[in-house]
């Protein structure tokens, strides 16, 4: 997709992200807070608009975040709290912090917004290199289902009717060789058009559990999501432990 890098997907998003995309679930609060070290601390890559840091520092931890939009961090610091939480600008996969964390996460996907299976170890890489011993990165992410797609490697379907005046759309390509994904979300709300990009990269557990193993990390779980449902053969998204031997 032409035209498109790490500042594209939270530039054009920013003013639709929060509405679009609901609060954070307890159960996710729950989890990262039990893994959060004592005292409590940890480092959020791709921190956005706040969406889990912040509920995240009401309970105690100290948070700070990486990211490359300007403006997806500026909705956070207008959300109460929002503006205490320390931001590190820079793309997530490789930026360097100070200092090593208990614990290090990156949700909703978004380890597949590095476009490259070598961007993709480096940022495992990374995370090694600012884990405390014992310390552990936890990650989401769908199960990739290719199913989708036609025989042209291409999927157009309705994400959703939110009401009678707004619908998304979606309009997605894929790469089979790179297992690459080039998509336009279309936003329908009270007669006007919004074209949203979004470019991926995925990569199936299996894949992501050899990057950790590059990087000298060990998978010490993986569930079907924060709640800790069993992760199967039917699961369609998976969240992940890794540690850093101590």
């Amino acid at each position: 997709m032409d035209g498109y890098d790490e500042t594209t997907y939270g530039r054009l998003w920013a003013p639709h992200y929060d509405a679009a995309y609901s609060s954070v679930e307890d159960a996710t609060i729950d989890l990262l807070a039990r893994h959060a070290g004592d005292p409590p601390r940890a480092l959020e890559l791709a921190i956005g608009s706040g969406r889990i840091a912040v509920p995240l520092r009401e309970r105690g931890v100290d948070v700070s975040g990486i990211d490359a939009s300007e403006e997806m961090v500026e909705l956070m610091r207008a959300k109460p709290g929002g503006g205490a939480i320390p931001v590190t600008m820079g793309n997530f996969g490789d930026v360097s912090v100070e200092g090593e964390f208990p614990l290090i996460y990156l949700a909703f996907n978004t380890i597949f917004a590095l476009t490259s299976q070598e961007d993709q170890i480096t940022c495992f890489q990374n995370v090694a290199d600012h884990l405390e011993s014992g310390g552990r990165f936890i990650i989401d992410c769908f199960v990739p289902d290719v199913r989708r797609f036609d025989d042209y490697n291409t999927h157009v379907g309705v994400s959703s009717i939110d009401s009678v005046d707004e619908h998304w759309l979606e309009m997605t390509v894929y790469d089979p060789v790179s297992q690459s994904v080039s998509s336009h979300m279309t936003k329908y709300k009270d007669g006007e058009t919004v074209v949203l990009p979004v470019k991926l990269r995925f990569a199936w557990p299996s894949e992501l559990d050899l990057m950790a193993r590059l990087a000298g990390l060990e998978l010490e779980d993986r569930f079907g999501w924060y709640d800790l449902r069993p992760f199967t053969e039917q699961s369609k998204s998976h969240m992940s432990i890794y540690v850093k031997p101590g």
